[in-house]
């Protein structure tokens, strides 16, 4: 290895794609992005175009080809990492999708879910995949897509067909598509679409058979580092292997050097996820967390992990900036919240999609309580960054009680960390320390990681430790019985969001 040798990460976002070029010492060296249209056909519905997602990531590799002035032949390897519950349906013979990505956002599957959940419960196939029946999962999307795309069901009866979440779309094509193209993922990405044994780490036939969706369409489940295929020969990166894929919050956790059992970080993107890694056990959770795969490297046992998974928190800063016009970019909101000393009685809920963890009720939706005639938009727009900080201590109190062990630290990477004034509040209403490393990039470097380990460009997990610094830390500074009072009228204001779906509303 020599200092002008990198490892690429493919970044697979809910906005954007973006690629990433990462140094020994786990420095960005540079990076290309595109975002990628956000398509709302219904109240619910939530779509990207594959072809789309498919174009920017060429693109983007070419970006950050181009801006470190090197060629593929300084990249060692490229690992992948992306949006994990959006699936993608299409034809192995024409490459083209027989419909949009169903975005993991989307709520359009709930009555795929009720009747599945009338035989046993959401909590059905739990033991077996650590999944609750929700519209969050991949699975429940295959099925919408069979169901009401014309000749899907056909093309998949007769083996045309092919499912996978962006990161198998991504590999796909990367490695050739219609021409032999790999049709793989990892145990991560599997673990997110109700179809995988947490035990065995195979899709089970019997949940196949319960959701009616045929097994010829799923793709092989790999580990989450090892060469999985080369770059196709019409790529700027052809030939350089494909080593690494990791969910986008496993591959942050991995990002985060949180390897070993009790260690944690949580994500602060367009939602929030908490990861707190439970070694070579599986734990299931009895408040409302997600147990999940955390990663697993070539033949070595897997890890697991408990997730607390929160549908809206940087979207809900987008919202404010596209649906509202209250703030031109993402940004302002913190200058905007400074305006105000406090939030002014005001409390924001983003159930759009439903509550995630730890309450999983798909029944609610969005509230805003507390109004006043004193309110400004100053006050909700602290409203709105509260509510992240409110939901993450929410989903760490199910972590605690989970895990037995109350977590001392929160490392906390992503984008909406650049927000001191967040920050500030999070390690005020958590009442632990709030760290953030030097490379707040940890889901790309996560995956250019695990690629990395593949291939030898790093040797060992102790050297992904050694490069893994801190940046920033903040501790608490509010007054105990404020933190109480706050909490109270936080859960107060969740509580108005239930039940507010009926049979005849959208």
């Amino acid at each position: 290895m020599s200092d002008t040798d990198y490892v690429l990460a493919i970044d697979q976002g809910t906005t954007s794609t973006r690629a990433i070029i990462f140094d020994h010492s786990g420095s960005i060296v540079a990076t290309g992005q595109k975002e990628h249209e956000q398509i709302f056909p219904r109240a619910g519905w939530v779509e990207h175009d594959p072809a789309e997602i498919w174009e920017n990531t060429r693109e983007v590799i070419g970006q950050a080809l181009s801006r470190a002035d090197i060629t593929r032949h300084n990249i060692k390897a490229v690992g992948i990492t992306n949006q994990r519950e959006t699936a993608v349906v299409w034809d192995k013979t024409t490459g083209k999708a027989v419909y949009n990505a169903i975005v993991w956002q989307d709520t359009r599957t709930q009555p795929i879910v009720d009747r599945l959940a009338a035989d046993g419960g959401v909590e059905r196939f739990k033991p077996i995949v650590g999944l609750p029946l929700a519209t969050y999962f991949s699975g429940t999307k295959v099925v919408w897509i069979l169901e009401n795309v014309e000749g899907a069901r056909e093309k998949a009866e007769a083996g045309d067909l092919l499912f996978g979440t962006t990161d198998t779309w991504v590999l796909w094509n990367l490695t050739g598509g219609t021409d032999g193209g790999v049709h793989v993922t990892d145990v991560t990405n599997a673990s997110r679409t109700l179809f995988m044994d947490l035990e065995t780490l195979e899709w089970r036939d019997d949940i196949l058979e319960a959701f009616d969706v045929p097994r010829s369409m799923l793709p092989e489940i790999k580990s989450s580092s090892e060469v999985y295929g080369t770059v196709e020969a019409s790529s700027l990166l052809r030939e350089v292997p494909i080593a690494g894929i990791l969910g986008d919050q496993q591959a942050a956790t991995f990002g985060q050097a949180a390897f070993d059992q009790g260690e944690s970080k949580n994500t602060y993107g367009t939602g929030n996820f908490l990861i707190f890694n439970t070694g070579e056990e599986i734990v299931h959770s009895k408040n409302g967390l997600l147990t999940t795969l955390g990663y697993k490297l070539g033949d070595a046992a897997p890890h697991y992990a408990l997730e607390g998974s929160i549908a809206v928190t940087g979207s809900l800063i987008q919202w404010l900036r596209d649906n509202l016009g209250m703030i031109g970019s993402a940004p302002e909101v913190e200058e905007l919240a400074k305006t105000v000393e406090d939030n002014g009685g005001v409390y924001f809920v983003p159930a759009f999609s439903g509550l995630f963890a730890p309450y999983w009720r798909s029944d609610a939706r969005g509230a805003l309580v507390g109004l006043t005639r004193y309110v400004n938009k100053g006050h909700i727009a602290r409203a709105a960054l509260e509510a992240t900080a409110f939901q993450t201590r929410e989903v760490l109190d199910a972590v605690n009680a989970d895990s037995g062990v109350d977590l001392t630290e929160l490392k906390v990477d992503g984008g909406m960390t650049a927000n001191d004034a967040l920050m500030q509040f999070q390690a005020d209403i958590l009442d632990v320390p709030v760290v953030r490393p030097v490379v707040a990039e940890t889901t790309a470097l996560g995956a250019a990681y695990a690629a990395g380990l593949a291939v030898g460009f790093w040797e060992t997990l102790d050297d992904l430790r050694a490069n893994w610094q801190e940046d920033k830390r903040w501790t608490p500074n509010i007054d105990a019985d404020e933190r109480d009072r706050t909490l109270r009228l936080w859960k107060k204001a969740v509580t108005k969001t239930f039940d507010w779906v009926d049979d005849d509303v959208n």
